[in-house]
């Protein structure tokens, strides 16, 4: 009896186990997660795994974090082993990761300085005292001779894009080449956006009186206020037509804000610009859906700078989401830009033009004489914006009809976009920036991924018949439901009252 017993148990148990370690294996490379957010943030994307699948060698992951880290640090240290787990299983043995704690080690303390990691303050509260902690929290990643560094990880929001990237780096072995083409000197800056694409690709400067140079695969144009030259036209034309990219920000209107004065700009590169059918109108537009000035009032005894909705900045939030390159985004920053009209297409013609984004439908423009006053009583037409959205963005594909090569051009209707004083200076204009830098080269990979890492999440916006009808609903409904219960109680109430009578009379 206790020999059936025994084999009763040994048996399945030795099956249960068995099946245990083989599921286990089977994760280990093999593994579904259910993940519920709206842009799959817990979840390896797609364009993580490409990347990974373009590995040929082994990588390494050294990952220096400090232990009994402070409450969310905690917890970017959990969200960073996950997804480096992930990052390991779909590699199938190439990508190997480790933890390292500095902190106990002196030996491995000297290591992640060297590698570019250095230790951190952070004030905790232990034992109900304030201190000072000195901690690490980066990482290191190793491909052949090649080294790059996220030096602190503070929050989750882009860690994946983080890493992604700096792989992709990695194992590229034909970088890109982007120009920034230098028509007239000027005294604006634009270092934010070279920096930013110079994280990806290579970045020189050039000038179009010169023929562009066979390995530039785009370039970068801004805020023209004269017109080109004979040589720096025919140079761009002819690098459209054997296949080059031109990512352009180009408005059609001078503005000042400190004097308050406009003036349309007379260039050639408007006529350039038509040529692929981008037409840019002799206007600004406005939206109500804006970004805001501070302007001096008088307020009792005092003058104070008080903010104020300035329409002439436009936030963007309506984008072509057939479009990849803007399929993602949730809003854009724009200074003074001009409309973009999109002529009808001859039959005949060897291009297409596709629109990329809008303003809002209380939208105007201003052309003419441009009044500039952010104040709406000294300016009527800030209270005139109800006209559908403008076109701000747009792009234009080229074929060339004798060798079938195609080209791209993206303008953006603001001359500041790029500069560190105006456009250049918003984070969510960076992405789309990068988006449209990769779209351009061809390398498409990384604009998904970017665009999912937006922490940005405006409200939308209501007409004001719908935001009554709702005011109304959550003025009345709640009424109606209390009552409606107390009415039920009520009833129920009286019916048992009466049940009671009748059965003890």
């Amino acid at each position: 009896m206790k020999l059936e017993l025994k084999k009763s148990i040994v048996v399945p148990g030795i099956i249960v186990l068995t099946g245990l370690i083989l599921l286990n294996l089977i994760s280990r490379n093999w593994f579904v997660r259910l993940d519920l957010t709206d842009n799959k943030m817990y979840s390896l994307s797609h364009s993580s795994r490409n990347v990974i699948n373009n590995i040929d060698d082994l990588l390494t992951m050294k990952v220096y974090f400090s232990d009994d880290l402070p409450g969310e640090y905690g917890n970017n240290r959990r969200y960073l082993q996950d997804i480096l787990e992930e990052y390991a299983a779909y590699s199938n043995g190439k990508i190997r990761f480790e933890f390292y704690r500095p902190d106990a080690d002196d030996e491995l303390e000297q290591e992640a300085q060297k590698s570019g990691i250095q230790p951190v303050q952070l004030q905790v509260i232990e034992d109900d005292k304030l201190e000072v902690k000195r901690v690490f929290m980066g990482m290191a990643i190793l491909f052949e001779d090649r080294r790059e560094v996220i030096p602190l990880i503070q929050t989750t929001t882009g860690l994946e894009y983080e890493i992604t990237t700096r792989i992709k780096k990695l194992v590229e072995t034909n970088k890109k080449t982007v120009a920034i083409a230098r028509v007239k000197e000027t005294d604006v800056t634009t270092r934010n956006i070279e920096m930013l694409i110079n994280e990806r690709y290579q970045v020189r400067y050039i000038e179009l009186a010169d023929p562009v140079p066979d390995n530039i695969d785009v370039v970068v144009m801004y805020g023209l206020e004269d017109s080109l030259g004979i040589s720096e036209s025919d140079n761009l034309k002819s690098f459209i037509s054997r296949g080059g990219n031109l990512f352009i920000t180009q408005s059609k209107v001078k503005t000042d804000i400190q004097t308050q004065r406009a003036n349309v700009i007379q260039s050639d590169i408007f006529d350039f610009l038509k040529g692929y059918g981008l037409s840019l109108a002799d206007n600004l537009v406005l939206d109500r859906i804006c970004g805001k000035v501070s302007v001096q009032q008088n307020i009792g005894f005092f003058r104070m700078a008080v903010p104020m909705d300035y329409p002439f900045l436009p936030i963007v939030r309506n984008f072509n989401q057939e479009e990849v390159l803007v399929s993602g985004l949730e809003q854009m920053q724009f200074i003074f830009p001009s409309e973009i009209i999109l002529d009808s297409i001859p039959e005949n013609s060897n291009y297409r033009v596709t629109p990329l984004m809008y303003t809002s439908d209380h939208s105007s423009t201003m052309k003419g004489f441009f009044n500039l006053n952010p104040d709406p009583k000294a300016n009527p037409a800030l209270r005139r914006l109800g006209e559908k959205g403008k076109l701000l963005a747009a792009r234009s594909e080229i074929v060339n009809q004798e060798s079938g090569i195609v080209s791209q051009i993206i303008l953006v209707s603001d001359s500041r976009f790029l500069l560190d004083g105006g456009g250049g200076a918003s984070p969510e204009n960076h992405i789309f920036i990068l988006n449209a830098i990769d779209y351009l080269v061809g390398d498409r990979g990384l604009i998904s991924l970017r665009s999912r890492e937006i922490t940005s999440r405006p409200l939308e916006e209501l007409a004001d018949n719908t935001k009554s009808r709702w005011k109304w609903i959550n003025i009345i409904l709640p009424t109606t439901l209390i009552i409606a219960f107390g009415a039920i109680r009520f009833k129920r109430r009286s019916n048992r009252s009466k049940f009671l009578e009748e059965l003890y009379d």
